[in-house]
Order: C-alpha cells, then sequence, then structure tokens
C-alpha cells in the first residue's frame, strides 16, 4: 500500500533553509566568541594604560657627579739636623825616610817638569811667498844672470850628450839676505842640476823681502839657463 505524504509537513523540502539559519548561527556565535572580552583582559589593559600615562608625566632629571677631590700631596717633613762636630785633633802621619826621600823626588821632578812646559816656545818664522817688498840681488836680476852666466860651468856629459834646457831652483832668501835651502823643483839632468845649485848656493847675498816695514823670509823660484852655442 503506498503511503501518503503531506507535503506541509515533509521537512526534506525545508532542509536548505535550516542549513543556512545554521550557518548563520554558527557565524554569529563565531563574531561573539572572537570579540569576548573577560574582565582580567580590561584590567590589565586599564593597569598598562596608566602605566604608559605615568611614565610620560615622570621626567627623571640627569644627575652630575662632581669630579674627585685632587690627592692631598704630603709635605716631607723637616727634621733639623745637629751640625757635625768639629775633628781638633791632629792626625799624625809616621813616615819613614825613605819614603820621605821618594815624596821629594816626585816634587822634583813635577816641579822640574812643570818649568820644560813654562819655557816659551820659539818663534818659528813663517816663510813668505808673496810680500809688499819683494827680494832682489844687489844691482838688480841683470846684474845676478851675468854672475850666473860667469861661475856656470856645462857639464862635459851634458854638453856631449846635447843636453840643453831650463833648470828651475827654489831657495829661501833669509831675513839677512843669505839664499838658503837650495833644491832643484824642476831639471833636465843630474849634472846640470847639481852645477845649477852649486852656483846658487855660491851667490852673494840679497837685498832681503819686507812685509809690513820688517825683514821676512821669502820663497823664491827662479831658471837657469842651460844652451849649447
Amino acid at each position: 500500500m503506498q503511503e501518503k505524504k503531506y507535503l506541509k509537513v515533509d521537512t526534506a523540502r525545508q532542509s536548505g533553509l535550516f542549513l543556512n539559519i545554521g550557518l548563520c548561527v554558527s557565524l554569529l556565535v563565531t563574531i561573539v566568541a572572537f570579540e569576548w572580552k573577560s574582565p582580567e583582559s580590561l584590567d590589565i589593559k586599564d593597569i598598562s594604560s596608566a602605566g604608559d600615562i605615568f611614565e610620560e608625566q615622570i621626567e627623571i632629571p640627569s644627575t652630575e657627579q662632581p669630579p674627585p677631590p685632587p690627592p692631598t700631596l704630603q709635605q716631607p717633613e723637616v727634621i733639623e739636623v745637629p751640625n757635625e762636630e768639629k775633628i781638633e785633633e791632629e792626625i799624625k802621619f809616621n813616615l819613614s825616610s825613605e819614603t820621605v826621600q821618594k815624596v821629594e823626588k816626585v816634587t822634583t821632578i813635577k816641579k822640574e817638569i812643570k818649568k820644560v812646559e813654562e819655557k816659551p816656545k820659539e818663534e818659528v818664522d813663517e816663510v813668505f811667498e808673496i810680500v809688499e817688498d819683494k827680494p832682489e840681488p844687489e844691482g838688480g836680476m841683470e846684474k845676478f844672470y851675468k854672475y850666473v852666466a860667469k861661475e856656470l860651468k856645462y857639464p862635459a856629459s851634458a854638453r856631449r850628450m846635447g843636453i840643453e834646457g831650463k833648470v828651475y831652483i827654489q831657495f829661501i832668501v833669509d831675513k839677512d839676505g843669505t839664499l838658503t835651502d837650495v833644491k832643484v823643483v824642476k831639471g833636465i839632468s843630474e849634472d846640470c842640476d847639481e852645477e845649477a845649485v852649486r852656483v846658487i848656493k855660491k851667490a852673494p847675498a840679497w837685498k832681503p823681502g819686507k812685509q809690513r816695514g820688517r825683514p821676512v823670509k821669502v820663497k823664491m823660484v827662479i831658471p837657469i839657463v842651460f844652451k849649447l852655442s
């Protein structure tokens, strides 16, 4: 026998409506659960907000610490030292005769050394090369070379070998005009050099050179000519 259904009583036809109502209720419950605030959370929130306000209102001033005091220097204590006692006793030394003689010898030697050191040093005459008044032979250089030509003897060995030239002789005209320290500075042969030195050593005295009006030693260099006729 076929069952009869009443359309108004059939719940299957209203399932969509119930589904929508259920979804709305669950969504509402979820929203309410998220938005619900407990009393504890309210108290915590109020306290935190009050603390923020308190921190903003109170300002802690910066404190500057004073620098430490400088260290105190301890001044040294001045202690008075008593004056040293003078020793008035005489100190006596017993020296033997040998020791006394040695001391006397040492003292004598020291005195002699001191006397030697105190002796005035001999003045060393300066030898000039350029002076205000030049030295010259008596009668002039022309007369002097005539003397040289007369006294000069041409060495036989140099004549045989045909040696000619000039021998340069250096000498010093002393303060009294005598010719000293005669030597060859440039020669041509041994025999000619010796003959030129011999003639100059035998030459008469010259007029001495003068520097600031007083005679001085002057160095001279002259040529002696050897020429075959």
